[in-house]
């Protein structure tokens, strides 16, 4: 709702630009889905490697 708020406001100050920024979001979107996608995997790969650093003492603590 905020964006909308906000592309509202840039339209009534300059609607070029405001009409631009709507056609170009997917696109920026969709050429930064990439990365999202490999932040995902990264990030799940320092999950991992977390997990097995800390195992032993997980295992320790346990009993």
């Amino acid at each position: 709702m905020v964006k909308f708020l906000l592309w509202c406001i840039l339209f009534i100050l300059c609607w070029p630009l405001a009409l631009l920024a709507l056609v170009l979001y997917p696109l920026v979107w969709l050429l930064l889905l990439p990365f999202r996608l490999v932040g995902i995997a990264v990030g799940g790969v320092l999950e991992f490697i977390r997990a097995l650093i800390t195992l032993p003492a997980r295992l320790l603590r346990a009993h």
